[in-house]
């Protein structure tokens, strides 16, 4: 569902779901030896090796959309989203090009979602944020944020054994991840 000038803001969720969908089918293509036989690395090898995947490039010839697992992707605009102290990246991307820009992060913190929703709120709406009413998706945590007529953030937290996982995504006007 679209508003004029404006995605939905449970559309951010399943954008930054499908671009960790899509980062983690483009870790690997078909013939690599790393796909044959050989086991999977650990999940502590892979945050020891992040891997990053770019995309086009813009005239200039530098990547203008770029992914990683295990770190924070170059050019991320940490200022607009913070990593929560603490906390692990599972991966990020970044990708300028559009209009509005699209930036996604995904980590884990030895956290309640309350404090992931509270850490990121306070960040957000420091920024000129506004939380957006509903504060859950079916029995995920979920929360929106809008600024101005077009910029949203979502934040979608999900826990177990007192680990949470978060997503944030966002669509911000281009001058907001410079």
């Amino acid at each position: 569902m679209t508003t004029i000038g404006m995605k939905a803001p449970h559309g951010l969720a399943l954008l930054a779901v499908g671009a960790v969908l899509a980062l983690a089918a483009c870790t690997s293509t078909p013939g690599n030896p790393a796909q044959s036989s050989s086991p999977a690395p650990s999940p502590s090898t892979a945050a020891e090796t992040p891997s990053t995947a770019a995309v086009p490039s813009d005239a200039a010839g530098s990547a203008t959309a770029s992914a990683t697992v295990g770190a924070v992707v170059e050019g991320f605009p940490s200022a607009l989203l913070p990593l929560m102290p603490g906390a692990t990246v599972i991966s990020s991307s970044f990708d300028k090009s559009s209009i509005p820009a699209n930036v996604a992060l995904v980590a884990s913190v030895q956290a309640q979602p309350a404090a992931v929703v509270e850490f990121y709120s306070a960040s957000l709406e420091g920024q000129g944020f506004k939380a957006v009413p509903g504060d859950s998706v079916g029995s995920v945590v979920s929360k929106d944020y809008i600024r101005g007529t077009n910029e949203t953030v979502n934040l979608a937290v999900v826990e177990a054994g007192g680990t949470s996982t978060f997503t944030l995504g966002a669509n911000v006007a281009p001058e907001s991840v410079k």
